[in-house]
């Protein structure tokens, strides 16, 4: 695994030098400079999983065939291109949150002098999909699926965003809105979709495969990625600081999260009346009351419950599938989240 990631390190490195040589624009010595810092910034940082993840499924759906240096290569730069769509949305979205710190260090527009040009530094990372597509796969095949796939999924995520940022509008806080539909449809658009189906998509493509015939595909990676989120709300709110990094805030940020979801619905009245009163709210007092009834209603039970009637119905729909190089392939990416602590 260390072995893979330095190899897919140095292919960053070559599709950043030609980005920074790419003939379309007149480059200044001060214009590379600051490309590649805003890249080197935003982009490699990260457990680089869904990248990762591009090759991973690649070479099982080879079956164990040894792959060449030019495929390795290829499947590498479409795991960057993942990387690069991740490191856009991150920068736009910590501008919307107003967010202090991402990976550990401030944002990309706290850094000095870098402000609101970080709006269109989002622009050109979003930009350097299509470049590093057109660069290394202009004459397969299957161009044209891969712009569509990309262009697709980023359709998606912003949609995603879009009803997560409308539902969640300062002064408009009001739980009733908040519901199982919404936050799978959230959760679905927002990371699902990015996150978990486009790596295998992607080395789908590259293997020749048509994505119309895998559309059961597609529905298991949603319903893998909705099980993960449900498993990140949860942890944010139960996981312990130290092994997932950061301190959880959903409760103090008015998060349409499963928690909060599975409370309404479990509550009486006068339950109801406490998250109405105190969630949402910055106070450690209010967020403590909230916690204490999360406690109380057994949401960590719930929870296990719901984790392994998952695990059992993703298990089934998996084994389900005809080809044993796909199941291989959606059984990697299961094992990797199943009861995570991080």
């Amino acid at each position: 695994m260390a072995d893979l990631k330095s190899t897919f390190l140095k292919v960053y490195s070559a599709l950043k030098s030609e980005l920074l040589e790419d003939p379309a624009f007149e480059w200044t010595d001060e214009s590379r400079q600051w490309v590649e810092r805003m890249l080197d910034y935003n982009v490699p940082g990260g457990k680089l999983n869904r990248g990762l993840s591009v090759i991973d499924s690649y070479k099982l759906l080879k079956e164990g065939k040894e792959l060449t240096e030019d495929e390795i290569f290829l499947a590498s730069a479409l795991g960057w291109c993942i990387e690069w769509l991740q490191a856009y949305f991150l920068v736009l979205d910590d501008i919307m949150d107003n967010s202090h710190t991402r990976r550990g260090q401030p944002c990309w527009f706290r850094q000095p002098k870098v402000g609101l040009i970080a709006a269109n530094d989002g622009i050109l990372l979003r930009n350097h999909i299509p470049r590093i597509l057109r660069n290394h796969f202009r004459n397969k095949p299957y161009y044209v699926d891969l712009l569509d796939l990309f262009n697709e999924v980023e359709f998606q995520t912003a949609s995603g965003q879009m009803i997560d940022l409308i539902t969640t509008l300062e002064g408009e806080k009001d739980l009733s809105k908040y519901s199982l539909s919404l936050h799978r449809r959230i959760v679905q658009y927002k990371t699902a979709y990015y996150s978990f189906y486009l790596s295998v998509a992607c080395a789908l493509v590259m293997s020749g495969e048509n994505l119309d015939k895998h559309i059961d595909v597609k529905n298991i990676l949603v319903e893998m990625g909705v099980y993960f989120q449900v498993q990140d709300d949860y942890l944010d709110c139960f996981g312990d600081p130290e092994t997932i990094g950061k301190i959880g805030t959903d409760i103090e940020d008015f998060k349409c999260s499963w928690l909060v979801v599975k409370a309404l619905e479990l509550s009486n009245e006068e339950q109801k009346k406490v998250l109405h009163e105190n969630y949402g709210k910055p106070d450690p007092a209010n967020v403590t009351k909230v916690k204490a009834l999360y406690k109380e209603l057994d949401l960590q039970g719930v929870f296990a419950e719901y984790e392994s009637k998952s695990y059992q119905k993703l298990t089934a729909s998996i084994e389900a599938h005809p080809s044993k190089a796909v199941q291989s392939v959606l059984k990697s990416f299961l094992g990797k989240i199943y009861k995570r602590q991080k």
